[in-house]
């Protein structure tokens, strides 16, 4: 795979590779959630998310907050479904390479002098 060398895949356009990965990562995480055989309470909040992202990554530059909050709904459907852990870390990557603080920070907290750090 073109990406495990620290390279870029062609895509023949001006697209960005950011929308790029994000594509991929999501159609994998789609792929892998499909093929789960289990049902579980909040799968249609995965799968709807996991459209809206790939509607995102269709319609160009997508907005890096709306990004995270579906990323974040995702998150919180799937769980601590370890066979899906990959595939959501994926995304999570794909999201991040468009700025904003990282998901795993701490927010700060008002009180503390040292402002989290």
């Amino acid at each position: 795979m073109l990406r495990s060398l620290g390279q870029r895949p062609v895509t023949g356009s001006d697209e960005d590779p950011r929308v790029a990965e994000l594509r991929t990562a999501v159609s994998r995480l789609r792929r892998e959630l499909a093929a789960v055989p289990a049902d579980f309470p909040d799968r249609a909040i995965a799968e709807d998310e996991l459209a809206a992202l790939a509607a995102m990554a269709a319609g160009g530059l997508p907005e890096t907050p709306r990004l995270r909050s579906s990323l974040l709904l995702i998150a919180g459907a799937i769980g601590s479904m370890s066979a899906l852990a990959r595939g959501l870390s994926q995304v999570r990557d794909a999201v991040d390479l468009f700025g904003g603080p990282p998901l795993d920070r701490a927010p700060r907290r008002r009180d503390d002098p040292d402002g989290g750090a």
